[in-house]
Formats: C-alpha cells, sequence, structure tokens
C-alpha cells in the first residue's frame, strides 16, 4: 500500500507545494485548509497527474470540533504515516500596545491551539501503529523576537517549543518529530499578515530573492526521506540574501 500524508493548510503556499511533491512521490494524501474549492481543484489535479488517492476535509483548525471530523474518516485513511502542521498565519504588524486583539487572538488559536488539535488526533492514530513521522512548520520567527513581531514571533516560539516536547513525548512510540523553520518564504503570508495590502506584501520582498514554497517543500521531504534510523530534529532554512530576520542584502 501507499503510505499516507496529512497536510494541513493545503490550498496555497508551503502546503500546497508539499502536497504536489509527496504526491510525486507516490504518497496517498488528506488536504485540508478552509477554502473547499481550492482544496477540490488541488485533490483533482493531482489525482489525474499522479493517479494517487486524495481525501479532502475543509476546516479551521482553530475549531476543535472541525478538527476532531478527522475521527470519521475510515480505518484505513487512519494508516498516516505523516502529518505535516503547515496551517499557520500573522496577522498586524504593530507594536504590542497598538496590537489588535482579534489579530492575536487569530495567531494563537491557529499557530497554537490549531498545531494541538491536529496534533493529539494523529499521533494517537500513529502511538497505536508505533510508526509515523511529524513536520512541524515554524519560522525564523520562532528563534529571533523582531520589531512589531511580538504575538506571532511568540506563537512561533511556542511552535519550537512544542516541536521539542512532541520529540521526548513521543519517542517511546518510535515516532520522528521534525521542526522546519523557514525565513522569507514568497507566498500569500505576507497578504495575510497585511490583510489584504498587496502593495505593502510586494515591499516584504523587494531587492532581493526570497525563498520559495517549493524551497520548503524539499526541506520537509529531505527530512522525511531519510532513513528509519535517522531523525532530523530541526531545521532552519533561510534565503542566501537574508541572514537573520532583521539582516537583509537587498540589491
Amino acid at each position: 500500500m501507499s503510505k499516507i500524508a496529512l497536510i494541513t493548510g493545503a490550498t496555497a503556499g508551503i502546503g500546497e507545494a508539499s502536497a504536489r511533491l509527496f504526491a510525486q512521490q507516490n504518497y496517498d494524501l488528506i488536504i485540508t485548509g478552509r477554502r473547499t474549492e481550492r482544496l477540490d481543484a488541488l485533490a483533482q489535479d493531482l489525482v489525474n497527474e499522479y493517479g494517487i488517492r486524495v481525501n479532502t476535509l475543509t476546516m479551521d483548525v482553530r475549531n476543535k470540533e472541525e478538527v476532531e471530523k478527522l475521527e470519521t474518516l475510515s480505518d484505513d485513511w487512519k494508516k498516516v504515516d505523516v502529518l505535516i502542521n503547515n496551517a499557520g498565519l500573522s496577522q498586524g504588524m504593530d507594536p504590542i500596545n497598538a496590537g489588535s486583539t482579534t489579530d492575536w487572538e487569530v495567531m494563537i488559536d491557529t499557530n497554537i491551539k490549531g498545531l494541538l488539535y491536529v496534533t493529539k488526533v494523529v499521533s494517537n492514530w500513529m502511538i497505536k501503529r508505533k510508526s509515523g513521522h511529524i513536520v512541524n512548520l515554524g519560522s525564523i520567527a520562532g528563534k529571533e523576537t523582531y520589531l512589531n513581531g511580538n504575538v506571532y514571533c511568540a506563537t512561533k516560539h511556542a511552535v519550537d517549543s512544542l516541536n521539542k516536547a512532541m520529540r521526548i513525548d513521543l519517542l517511546p512510540h518510535k515516532i520522528k518529530v521534525t521542526g522546519v523553520h523557514p525565513g522569507a518564504v514568497d507566498t500569500e503570508f505576507s497578504q495575510v499578515r497585511f490583510h489584504g495590502d498587496q502593495e505593502r506584501a510586494k515591499k516584504v520582498y523587494e531587492g532581493y530573492e526570497p525563498l520559495h514554497a517549493q524551497d520548503i517543500a524539499e526541506t520537509i521531504w529531505f527530512a522525511v526521506s531519510r532513513p528509519a534510523h535517522v531523525n532530523i530534529n530541526d531545521m532552519i532554512v533561510m534565503p542566501t540574501a537574508q541572514a537573520s530576520t532583521s539582516h537583509h542584502l537587498k540589491e
């Protein structure tokens, strides 16, 4: 039987690129996201191109009841080999005193609680089989803190800590855990952060070449495709032109 990967936030960016790459590697997929039309279009594309099985689930990881719908999957779909906790976002970029509490809650509920909800369900499936690999998408913002990054950085620091905790907690069950922490990636990330302001979003990547979603998908695949005795705990991936959150080489 083909292996199965479950990818959250698969409707764009790193999630979509990962779905395409894992499909190319003959994985069957469970893909989730909030945009049903995009999920369905991606699923049809992958089935047509690679002949794999694809199961879609429209859900917002912030909603525990929606995440728990994963339990309605048939037993053969619960044999998940790889979980990619990709769903995540940033909202706003204001100093702490001027921040939107709504933005804060969206980031905390998505980046921390959503990751936990999904992991709790899927890790229990993996524990039953004594096998699996969980990949958590963090950020360079989880390794450093930058001006006006406050709550977003805090949520990604939490992901970094949870990644380490999962590695320890799941060790007795022979489940691998990997954290992948990208620097600047040219996806919808900045558009979401700036609430759809495309001009402001474009300026984030002006003057240098950022990472692309495919770069991170390939990084994830590298970690997942290592031999059984090898676990890559943590990876930081940056554009060549970005040394840290605040140091860029711009033309």
